[in-house]
């Protein structure tokens, strides 16, 4: 950067008019000879340049409050990652398959820079979302790893549940949760096996609510339980009001989940994967590697949707980029949440077929169409 400066230098005696050097002015030295001052122009180029160096600086390494959103890697449930299976059934007979079931995920760059945002959205591949809609106020990274691990793994059980109910395979109630301070707080603990409730049967989850319905607060229920190995055996539990204030029936205080009661293991092998979002393609790969009839064939297919125990299939975020990942994973047909159809259908690359789903059942009967060449439900 040139620099401009001012410097006077006094005029010597000799070069003045004579007998006028008393009216002639002199210039006077600077105080600090060879200081050098900045002119407005180069006060104007060093800010300048300071605020360049500051910008830069804050856009390289200052994290920005948003996150960049895009597609991420998809992962065959049918076949093998890093290895070993996706899914792992041990002491049931499996049965191969030739084709593809894929799960979609998206992915997630937290702690980016203004620089990287500006990059990953300019590659047209990734969106911006403020990191508010994704991290909870005051929670840390660790706590929201855990709780997509937790969702991840309630998929993988729903999923079970689901694929082995298709097939018939016999379902246990059990407690999963229970409400501390409520009447079944230190009776049940979680994990017991609920057997009757209030005198009745119960062989799934909706049992034990259709059981205290009309029953009232103060009332004594039996409830018949097994807790491990253990033989049966029968409490009595007095039901209290409600906290919500409106349910009128009485209040047991525990939350009951379907599981599968099955003499095998099914078990799902795939790490850094988070969220509920593959239940669906657990399932269909479940029941695919159960069943002799290939439900694929040579067919690639992608998909995605939460799932619960009895098969129903809801919604999930990032449509548009999972769509994305699975054609570029050389999927040709997509199995679509019924939610989700159409934003799905206005981010679908060419080449990429969407099948509207709501269950298990439904996606199963348009895997049976498309590999008999019957039309399907398309989004």
């Amino acid at each position: 950067m040139s620099e401009s400066r001012e410097e006077t230098t006094p005029r010597s005696a000799a070069s003045q008019p004579s007998g006028d050097t008393a009216s002639t002015p002199t210039e006077r030295s600077p105080k600090h000879p060879g200081q050098k001052r900045l002119t407005r122009r180069g006060w104007t180029l060093l800010l300048s340049a300071v605020l360049v160096v500051v910008f830069g600086v804050t856009g390289m390494f200052v994290p920005t409050p948003y996150v960049a959103i895009g597609p991420g890697p998809t992962y065959d449930t049918l076949g093998n990652v890093g290895g070993a299976p996706v899914i792992q059934i041990n002491g049931q007979r499996t049965y191969p398959s030739a084709g593809e079931l894929r799960m979609t995920t998206v992915s997630l760059n937290d702690q980016i820079t203004l620089f990287g945002a500006l990059g990953l959205w300019a590659s047209g591949r990734f969106a911006l979302a403020p990191r508010e809609e994704y991290f909870k106020p005051g929670e840390s990274d660790e706590q929201v790893r855990q709780e997509n691990v937790r969702e991840f793994q309630d998929s993988q059980s729903n999923a079970e549940v689901a694929a082995l109910r298709h097939l018939g395979y016999p379902i246990k109630v059990l407690v999963k949760e229970v409400v501390a301070h409520s009447p079944a707080d230190h009776v049940l603990t979680a994990g017991d096996r609920l057997l009757s409730v209030n005198g009745k049967p119960v062989s799934q989850d909706d049992d034990v609510r259709a059981a205290l319905s009309g029953t009232s607060p103060g009332q004594t229920v039996s409830v018949t339980l097994q807790h491990g190995n253990e033989s049966p055996r029968s409490v009595a539990i007095t039901l209290a009001t409600n906290p919500d204030g409106k349910t009128k029936q009485g209040f047991m205080g525990l939350e009951p989940i379907d599981r599968a009661d099955v003499p095998f293991d099914v078990k799902v092998s795939l790490q850094d994967v988070g969220g509920p979002s593959a239940g669906l393609m657990f399932a269909l790969a479940m029941v695919d590697r159960l069943t002799p009839d290939d439900l694929v064939k040579d067919e690639r297919v992608a998909g995605t949707g939460e799932i619960d125990e009895k098969g129903n299939v809801g919604a999930i975020g990032g449509i548009s980029f999972k769509v994305v990942a699975a054609r570029e994973a050389g999927a040709t047909v997509f199995l679509t949440p019924q939610q989700n159809c159409v934003e799905a259908a206005s981010a679908a690359p060419e080449g990429l077929r969407l099948i509207k789903v709501t269950s298990l059942d439904s996606a199963l009967t348009a895997l049976e169409d498309v590999k008999a060449g019957k039309p399907v439900a398309s989004c």
